[in-house]
This record gives C-alpha cells, sequence and structure tokens, in this order.
C-alpha cells in the first residue's frame, strides 16, 4: 500500500474511533516485518471487518465499491489482463466501454499497479473498490487458483511430445525413466502438497477423454482441484506406482499400495489404489494425516445418549460393539477412541487392521497381508492364543472373520468391528444375510451402531438462515418445546474455499441390546420390529441427532438431510 493511502487510511480510521492508536501501531509493525496492505493487516487482526473498511474507503476516496459475488463478469473481460499481474497486484478487470477498463481493486491509489496495467492493455484505467476477500474469488474462478498456476509452469516444464508419442508396449525402463523425470517428480508433488494443504481425506486422478481430471474430497464432497493434459497422464501415473512399490508395466488389473511422505515435520500416509477404465488407469489416493485425527470419545460431536451408551459398552469384560456406516464415515476413528479411553496397562489390547491406519501407544496393531495368507481369520486364530481383553477387528467382511469374532466374545473377549450397511438396527439383518445364527448375534453383541459425518458452518463466514414453518411441516421436523432453534448457512469465504463448511462432526445412532431386542433377534424378527423395540428403549436416531446440531447452528439443514436421506426416522 503507498504510503499517501496508508496514511489516509490511518488518520481516517482513528478520526473516526474505529482503532486506537496501539492496534495501529501493532498493524503498522506487522507491514513493516511482513510487508501487505495495512487494511488486510487490521482485518486479520480483528481490528475492523472488510465491510466496514470498504465502505469508509469508498466515502472517503470517492471510489465506487462492487460486490463482486453479485456480479456476473464477463470471462472475455478477464482476457485483457494477464493471470500473473491479476494475481500480483489483486485486481480484477470487471467491464470495458470504450477505451476505458473499469477494474476492481482493494487497493485503488496503488498508481504501480494502475500504471502497469495501463502499460499493458494501452487503455486508459477505472478502478473501483471491492474487498480482498471478492478479488481473492474472482481471480480463482476467472483465472484458476494460483496452486493451479504452479501446477501448470511444471506441466510445461514436462516433455509432453515424448510422453504422449510413448506406446502401449513400452518397456519397465522407459516407464521407469518417465516416472522419474525431474518436472515430473515436481508435479506430482505439487498435487500431492496442495490437496494436503487443502484438507483433503481423498485425491482422485482421473483419465477423461481430452484431458487428466483431478479432484479432492475435502469434508466428505469431491471437488475438482485441477484439469492436467491427458498426455501428462502417463507419466504422472507411473511416478505414483513407483512411491507406492507398485508393478509399473502392469495397466490391465487393479493394484494397491501405499507411501509415505513428511510435511512440514509432520509424517502422512496415502493409501493408493489403480483401476483400469476406458481412458487408462484410474487412481484414488487416501490421506491419513496423523495430525488431523481426533482420537478423544469425548470431542466427535456425538449426542449425550448414545455417547453413553458406547462408554457402558466398551466397559464390560465381553461382548462385541459393531460400528456400521458408509466409507469414509468414521467408523475407524471411533472405535480407535474407544480404545484410547479404555487402554490400561493391566489389559491386554489388540487390532487386527488392513491397513494400519494410526498407530496407538501401548496397543499391539497388526496389518493384514492377503498376498501371505495373513488374512482376519488367520490373525484372529493367532491373537486368541495370547489372551487377549480386547480385540478390534478393522471390518468384517466374511463368514469366516464374524465367526471367530463372535466365539472370542462369547468366551470372555470384549471384541470392536465395523460392517457397511445403512442403519444400527441393519447390522443383525447383515449378520444373519452372512451366515450368522440368530442365537449367536443374541448372546454376544453387546452394542451396535450407525455413523455418519456432517460438514460444519464455516465459523468465519455463518450467517443467520431464514426457514418458513411451511418447509419444516412439508419435512415432518418438529422443533421440541423450550428449544431455541438458530438456523444458520455458511456465505463462502477464502477460510472454507468458498463452500461455507469447514470441519466435520459425528451423528451416531446407538442400540444398546436388552432383553426384548436379544429374543426378537433369536426369533428372527424383521427389521422394523428390532427398530421399533430400541426407539421404545430410548434410540436416537441419525436424522434427530442431526437436527439438534441443526437446531444449535452447528451445521445445516440441508446437510442433515443429504446425510440421513432415506434412514429411519
Amino acid at each position: 500500500m503507498p504510503s499517501g493511502i496508508k496514511e489516509r487510511l490511518s488518520e481516517i480510521l482513528i478520526k473516526k474511533g474505529i482503532i486506537s492508536e496501539d492496534k495501529l501501531n501493532q498493524a503498522l509493525q506487522v507491514q513493516k516485518e511482513k510487508g501487505g496492505s495495512l487494511g488486510d493487516i487490521l482485518v486479520s487482526q480483528g481490528a475492523i471487518n472488510q465491510r466496514d473498511l470498504l465502505a469508509i474507503l469508498s466515502q472517503e476516496l470517492g471510489i465506487p465499491p462492487i460486490s463482486l459475488s453479485k456480479f456476473k463478469i464477463d470471462p472475455e473481460i478477464s482476457k485483457f489482463i494477464p493471470k500473473k499481474i491479476a494475481v500480483n497486484y489483486q485486481i480484477i478487470p470487471v467491464s470495458k466501454m470504450g477505451n476505458i477498463l473499469t477494474v476492481a481493486m482493494s487497493d485503488p491509489l496503488n498508481v504501480f499497479a494502475l500504471d502497469d496495467i495501463k502499460t499493458v492493455t494501452g487503455m486508459d484505467i477505472s478502478p473501483i473498490i471491492t474487498t480482498s476477500d471478492d478479488i481473492k474469488a474472482a481471480i480463482e474462478q476467472h483465472y484458476g487458483s494460483q496452486a493451479t498456476s504452479a501446477i501448470e509452469d511444471l506441466v510445461k516444464e514436462t516433455n509432453i511430445e515424448l510422453i504422449s508419442m510413448r506406446k502401449d508396449d513400452e518397456s519397465p525402463y522407459d516407464l521407469k525413466d518417465a516416472a522419474i523425470d525431474t518436472p515430473v517428480v515436481k508435479l506430482t508433488s505439487a498435487v500431492v502438497l496442495d490437496a494436503t494443504k487443502s484438507r483433503a481425506s481423498d485425491i482422485l486422478i482421473e483419465p477423461m477423454e481430452d484431458r487428466l481430471r483431478i479432484r479432492y474430497k475435502v469434508d466428505g464432497i469431491f471437488r475438482e482441484a485441477q484439469s492436467l493434459p491427458r498426455s501428462i497422464q502417463s507419466a504422472m501415473i507411473s511416478r505414483i506406482k513407483v512411491m507406492s512399490n507398485l508393478n509399473i508395466a502392469e495397466r490391465r488389473l487393479p493394484q494397491d499400495g501405499r507411501f509415505k511422505i513428511r510435511v512440514q515435520d509432520r509424517e502422512v500416509d496415502f493409501r493408493v489404489s489403480t483401476v483400469p477404465t476406458a481412458f487408462g488407469e484410474k487412481v484414488a489416493l487416501r490421506i491419513l494425516d496423523k495430525s488431523q485425527a481426533m482420537l478423544d470419545i469425548e470431542k466427535l460431536g456425538f449426542e449425550k445418549e448414545p455417547l453413553e451408551e458406547l462408554k457402558k459398552a466398551s466397559k464390560r469384560p465381553h461382548g462385541m460393539i459393531l460400528v456400521c456406516g458408509p466409507a469414509g464415515s468414521g467408523k475407524t476413528t471411533t472405535l480407535y477412541s474407544i480404545l484410547k479411553s479404555i487402554d490400561v496397562p493391566e489389559k491386554n489390547f489388540v487390532t487386527v487392521e488392513d491397513p494400519v491406519e494410526y498407530l496407538l501407544p501401548g496397543i499391539n496393531q497388526v496389518n493384514i497381508n492377503t498376498e501371505i495368507g495373513l488374512t482376519y481369520a488367520a490373525c484372529l486364530r493367532s491373537i486368541l492364543r495370547q489372551d487377549p481383553n480386547i480385540i478390534m477387528v478393522g471390518e468384517i467382511r466374511d463368514l469366516e472373520t464374524v465367526d471367530i469374532a463372535i466365539k472370542a466374545a462369547l468366551t470372555g473377549h470384549l471384541v470392536l468391528s465395523t460392517l457397511h450397511t445403512n442403519t444400527a438396527t441393519g447390522v443383525i439383518m447383515r449378520l444373519v444375510n452372512m451366515g450368522v445364527e440368530p442365537f449367536l448375534i443374541s448372546s454376544s453383541v453387546a452394542l451396535v451402531a450407525a455413523q455418519r459425518l456432517v460438514r460444519r458452518v464455516c465459523p468465519r463466514c455463518k450467517e443467520p438462515q431464514e426457514i418458513h414453518k411451511s418447509m419444516l411441516e412439508k419435512l415432518k421436523i418438529k422443533i421440541p418445546a423450550g428449544v431455541d432453534a438458530k438456523f444458520y448457512k455458511g456465505k463462502g469465504c477464502d477460510y472454507c474455499f468458498k463452500t461455507g463448511f469447514r470441519g466435520r462432526i459425528g451423528l451416531i445412532e446407538a442400540v444398546a441390546m436388552n432383553a426384548e431386542l436379544r429374543e426378537l433377534v433369536a426369533k428372527r424378527a424383521h427389521e422394523n420390529q428390532i427398530y421399533e423395540a430400541a426407539r421404545r428403549a430410548g434410540l436416537v436416531t441419525l436424522r434427530e441427532s442431526g437436527l439438534r446440531k441443526v437446531f444449535e447452528g452447528i451445521t445445516t439443514l440441508e446437510e442433515i438431510l443429504r446425510v440421513t436421506l432415506g434412514e429411519q426416522e
């Protein structure tokens, strides 16, 4: 920010009593040490919000303001200013009339920027003022993110022609050469690091007919992050295979592997899966960032009733606790949290996983390896000879595994595991369908639970949302008496990548087996009968758990409907 506007801005803010001398001096010191706009520094320190700053500058400087989020910019206009200049000066062209180009800026008195733009475009420049957040969002929308720019530069370094001309019968040596080519290494690393910094849980690298699409899964939702030339496909996938110790010459069969990287003094694990598709191999990478793991059962966001049921069941000397839900719903995190809450030196803990996701101090964790015959069932047989008190099985997939697990639960062990079903009561039917006798289920199972993860409203851009009573009635949603329901939504900001959500919180429904439920299970009762009995015992459903969080302003009604639509209510 030029000294003129810096002095005027500081004088204006102090004159209006908006900031104190101390706040101003702190901001000026930060600007001296790190650079940047004085206005942006004051906003980041909480001395003033962006909208108030915009209104003050507009009034004092006589420059009209604009809300870019409500203004549709013609994509052709952005072509008048190169991307590097737009990013460097944080500006965006919005309209053109004759030889006058109107540009939006957060710092409209930056004469250096105005002179450079005039020189580049050959037009007269008319500045208007907007917020820094609006500028960043508009640049990302019309030019792509800065991360994308860096990746695009790396693509230009790669020998595209050489890679695209190689034949399908290329030798492993040729593929490996391509995989360790420096630009390919940089490009792949840039994608992996960008996803990690974006808090992504998954990366999808998908060959399309005319491009290579890269998507990140952030807070349970996929969004397109990059679109790269199709010609880079072979080299990038080969590079990932080399990192994962996979066969780079095998493209016809699915493969699974893993690798580990270090990012800012923390280790991040990646599980890799490749599948052949019509346009080449698709690669899925699951990101396991240990620093992001929250292994505290009290902080997972569960409601009081199911949380108490989980705690009570975990203190039993024997029995089985089963948690179900779709992939990525936090089942393993819940089981880890239970183990951590009951871990004591007097007990022998063992887990069997595929693979071990997070290392738990003091707990023996076994990684299965089906290639050498180390399956869930084989591990369980050996583990039972070592007199464990608590056993965690990563996932029950077949009758042999569940048979051993149930027998372990019946012979004095506490067994924790997961299943892929939708509802808690559906776990019972799933076990019956797998071939387990109902009397064994009623005797061994202590608790069944279903889990989901919902996105939290972004705390930095949340605002009240008006929901009409008729909409609530249509959805059969009743606000409990005495509850001061508050509905919120996220407007979208840089902190939440314009999604309106930041982070996730858990929903769970837990059914503790009582005498009535055990009798119904033994009699092969229908799932609906088991569900009704669970409701009579006080079951709080996923929908009800989610609505409580909506009324508290933690998440949105749309998010709860998205996650629990079709579930039993």
